[in-house]
């Protein structure tokens, strides 16, 4: 599982560490279209690490380099066809690249780029071209024959119909992913993880696989296809001499190079045991692997390779394509090891019931860390904090990592110096001043609880099935580990482990929260819509069912002043109690598999938005000039080489400019 950044999450006053980054004049605004950002991140202290750790860094980013194609082809069956067409035209030298047509052009491929697709990476909308059709006809007119995309089966006219279709017709293919349950939702999404079947038929083949009384239960789905073919279902297995074979070679290669230059033989056991994965596309492989990989503690350099979240899959069980490489940052570490060293405690004292508590933690880790790659459905957007692995029983019987992605929230900080959001949604200075004092810590450690203990936390019933709430399997177990960490952010706990100094800071994260979940995040939601993506539900249903509980007391209100809606927080301490509560119901929910009772929580609060407040947000977000959305680039590793040809160094570029890495990346990783 991931948290990803929360609307404008981080404090405008920032920390000393922060204030010490700024000093750098380290330029982290790269690129802007339409509601997007793109920023590049710092990778402070890689020179620190040994040649060794670089190089292992090293292979390990062109691991991540040589699966990019299988997050665009996961997203949508005719992306890479589409993405060789756009890149011809966008380099075309011939082009007039001041015309209309062009500029808006220019929007729409950044945006293709950055939804790795021809989705929105976060409402899952397809992105409606603003060039015309006429433009792109006679640009695609001008490809050479030796250039056109070929797909399977069909001719180059017909090739080309369906393109122009994918582009130009709003209604063919609209959505990558469709969470709306009075559909079927697996005939309503457009990605390309099904073909030819239906929901009942998806749950129908997958349960007949499952047993209910296996301790050890495989993640079937997780990498693989599901289509029907002359009648019949079956799986089309991600490995090496399956579907995306030629991709999961180069990956194999790449980790067989990182192998060589592991810090330590649990490292490379861990590898040795993902490539088997990879070569046979057997789960139960992934498994062991995933034991391996959560039970190494004492790797600086470590990395994410693989089918992991399932959050593009309408049912929850596909695995999207990810990588993340990174390294340990030792001085900021001491946070987390601080809250992992004490998670029996926390899971002894959660409001839950304690039937369905763990009556023993195991091998919950978490450290700080330093992105240094990010690849796959982690690239251009990421996540800022991660617990894996995702299965429910490796987790009980062997634990779960915890990372917190330090210098990607550091990025985000620096890109929001000044934007005037405080002064503009935040109810009165005393509220804001907290904030400046509180919400970068406050923000961090939120992250830090809802990964490392939220997740890990809670046990399902024994028999009940790890994907019995369907299409809102994501959204609960978000709300469940943000509830966890809201909870035990006010707790005297935390001050006496020393990761905080004054017993009013949490009021920074709850202000924040709260106003992001009734207001802030519907500016990332166009007029008419429903909220859909899974983060966003989960903060939605949390906030509406606080204000709904807490009515009656006054805990929070919608107020107006000066003809604007503010957040009003009255009684923080009831507040916590609340959360309690409701945390109390969802882990009820998940560990009883209670699909109604969790279709109905999401139904009522996290779905619906009041159109009046969302124009009203809209217009006021409209007047700071904020993009929505936020990603980045990374940066350029080189091998530095001595006159015999042997790796001396591995050196970092930051100069590389959007459009430049995502032409390079298809130059030299197009292996599908």
């Amino acid at each position: 599982m991931k948290k990803i950044l929360s609307g404008i999450a981080i404090a405008q006053l920032l920390t000393i560490q922060l204030q010490a980054a700024e000093n750098k004049n380290f330029n982290y605004h790269v690129d802007e279209f339409a509601d997007i950002e793109v920023l590049r991140y710092e990778v402070p202290a890689f020179n620190d690490l040994s040649l060794r750790q670089k190089m292992l860094t090293y292979y390990l980013t062109r691991a991540g380099e040589a699966g990019r194609d299988i997050i665009w082809d996961q997203n949508g069956k005719y992306n890479l066809p589409l993405r060789t067409v756009l890149e011809y035209i966008y380099t075309n030298p011939d082009l007039d690249r001041n015309s209309k047509d062009f500029k808006a052009f220019e929007k729409y491929i950044k945006q293709v780029w950055f939804g790795n697709g021809v989705y929105h990476h976060y409402s899952n909308d397809k992105f409606s071209p603003e060039f015309s059709r006429e433009f792109f006809e006679s640009q695609y007119d001008l490809i050479p024959s030796s250039a056109l995309p070929s797909i399977e089966g069909m001719s180059a006219p017909e090739v080309k119909e369906i393109l122009m279709k994918v582009v130009f017709d709003p209604e063919f293919m609209p959505k990558k992913v469709s969470q709306d349950s009075s559909t079927d939702v697996v005939l309503a999404s457009s990605g390309n993880l099904y073909e030819g079947v239906t929901q009942k038929e998806v749950e129908d083949y997958y349960n007949a696989l499952k047993d209910p009384n296996d301790a050890t239960p495989i993640s079937y789905g997780l990498n693989s296809r599901l289509v029907k073919k002359d009648g019949k279902i079956q799986e089309e297995v991600y490995h090496l001499n399956g579907l995306y074979g030629p991709a999961i070679a180069k990956i194999i290669y790449w980790l067989d190079m990182a192998k060589g230059v592991a810090e330590n033989d649990a490292q490379k056991d861990y590898i040795t045991k993902l490539i088997d994965y990879y070569v046979t596309g057997d789960l139960r492989l992934f498994d062991e692997y995933s034991i391996l990989w959560s039970e190494d503690t004492n790797s600086d350099v470590d990395f994410v390779n693989g089918f992991i979240e399932s959050y593009n899959d309408p049912l929850g069980m596909t695995g999207s394509w990810e990588s993340y490489v990174n390294f340990k940052n030792r001085e900021a570490s001491a946070r987390t090891e601080a809250i992992s060293g004490n998670a029996q405690w926390f899971e002894d004292h959660s409001p839950v019931n304690p039937a369905f508590r763990k009556p023993e933690v195991k091998g919950v880790s978490a450290k700080v860390i330093t992105a240094s790659y990010l690849a796959g459905d982690a690239f251009p957007s990421t996540a800022i904090g991660i617990n894996l692995p995702n299965a429910n029983w490796i987790r009980a019987a062997h634990g779960s990592k915890s990372v917190t992605l330090e210098n990607i929230t550091e990025a985000y900080a620096l890109a929001s110096i000044g934007n005037g959001f405080n002064e503009e949604f935040v109810i009165d200075q005393p509220t804001i001043d907290i904030m400046d004092k509180y919400l970068y810590i406050t923000d961090m450690l939120h992250t830090d609880l809802h990964e490392c203990l939220g997740h890990a936390s809670g046990r399902l019933n024994p028999g009940v099935d790890q994907d019995a709430l369907k299409e809102h399997g994501a959204t609960l177990e978000e709300a469940r580990a943000d509830l966890f960490a809201l909870y035990y952010l006010p707790d005297a706990k935390l001050l006496e482990l020393g990761v905080l100094d004054n017993p009013d800071a949490y009021k920074a994260e709850y202000y924040k929260y709260m106003l992001n979940g009734l207001m802030t995040q519907l500016n990332r939601i166009e007029p008419g819509k429903d909220v859909e993506e899974a983060h966003m539900r989960n903060r939605q249903l949390i906030a509406k069912w606080v204000l709904e509980k807490g009515k009656k007391d006054k805990v929070m209100e919608l107020v107006k002043k000066n003809g604007k809606t503010y957040v009003k927080i009255n009684d923080y301490k009831k507040m916590r109690s609340l959360i309690g509560d409701l945390l109390a119901e969802i882990q009820r929910i998940k560990s009883e598999g209670d699909y109604e009772a969790g279709n109905a929580l999401v139904q009522k609060y996290a779905v619906k938005i009041d159109p009046k407040l969302h124009k009203e947000v809209l217009e006021r977000y409209a007047k700071l000039n904020i993009p929505p959305y936020r990603g980045f680039i990374n940066p350029v590793y080189n091998l530095v080489k001595d006159d015999k040809g042997e790796v001396i160094d591995v050196t970092l570029d930051y100069t590389e400019s959007y459009p430049e890495q995502m032409l390079r990346l298809s130059r030299d990783n197009s292996n599908l």
